[in-house]
């Protein structure tokens, strides 16, 4: 996807209010009914936003992500700064797990300068991302390559995953529902990850807000279960609540 500034936010007012009138979006951006609409159309066609009659709102199938094409483009800014804030806590000379996801590509690239790393991981975009330092070693997890986003999936991956017992487990997820689970689409996928959750010392989840109160239909985990949430600002009410009760520590990236 190529989006100018102008439809790069009003994307982003799109998923933080769920659902807005076409009149509200022109308003806020300061533009015509007209541009808004042509901007509605054009992210719509790339599936990034459903349209309604009057407005719009995110995609909400719980079935099924959007394309890995469109989801690199996706909150791109907030993505790099979660990105930066978990490479600046991660230490040199550990062992990591990284799974799917465009976000844990971002964390990749943001530890190109890291050395002494051992980097275990089950999404190919990854492993050629850290290939380039030279200072840490890449481990490519065995299994199905699912076409669609280069992430290795399957009961080979499972198998493999349990043999190691890593440091830090950076995990992106689909969603994360007011119930506190954690939630994504792909159940093969899911395996893998709850399988990562359990070879970790501390789990680390990367998230933009975006991802707050998204439906998806296959459940990862809890969020008692993770260390740290990395996220872009301050998540709405009730996750700051969930993750204090959940133990679990709110990182907000600048």
């Amino acid at each position: 996807m190529s989006a100018n500034p102008r439809q790069l936010q009003l994307l982003h007012t799109v998923q933080e209010q769920g659902s807005v009138t076409v009149e509200r979006l022109a308003e806020s951006l300061g533009v015509t009914l007209q541009t808004v609409r042509r901007d509605v159309q054009k992210l719509a066609d790339e599936g990034l936003l459903t349209r309604f009659h009057g407005g719009v709102r995110v995609p909400s199938s719980t079935v099924e992500n959007i394309a890995h094409l469109q989801r690199v483009q996706l909150n791109a800014p907030e993505k790099n700064r979660i990105a930066r804030a978990i490479a600046a806590a991660i230490p040199n000379d550990c062992s990591l797990i990284l799974n799917i996801g465009t976000t844990t590509e971002a964390v990749a690239r943001a530890l190109l300068e890291h050395t002494g790393l051992r980097v275990i991981t089950n999404n190919l975009n990854v492993a050629s991302i850290l290939s380039a330092n030279s200072q840490s070693e890449v481990i490519v997890v065995g299994g199905v390559v699912r076409g669609r986003d280069q992430g290795i999936v399957g009961e080979a991956a499972v198998d493999f995953i349990r043999q190691f017992k890593v440091d830090i487990a950076v995990i992106g997820i689909s969603g994360i529902e007011a119930d506190g689970t954690l939630r994504d689409y792909d159940y093969r996928e899911v395996k893998v990850a709850q399988t990562i959750i359990s070879q970790a010392r501390e789990v680390w989840v990367a998230a933009d807000t975006s991802k707050f109160n998204r439906p998806a239909m296959v459940e990862v985990g809890l969020l008692a279960q993770i260390d740290r949430l990395f996220t872009d600002s301050m998540p709405p009410a009730p996750f700051p609540a969930l993750l204090e009760e959940a133990g679990a520590r709110l990182v907000i990236a600048d």
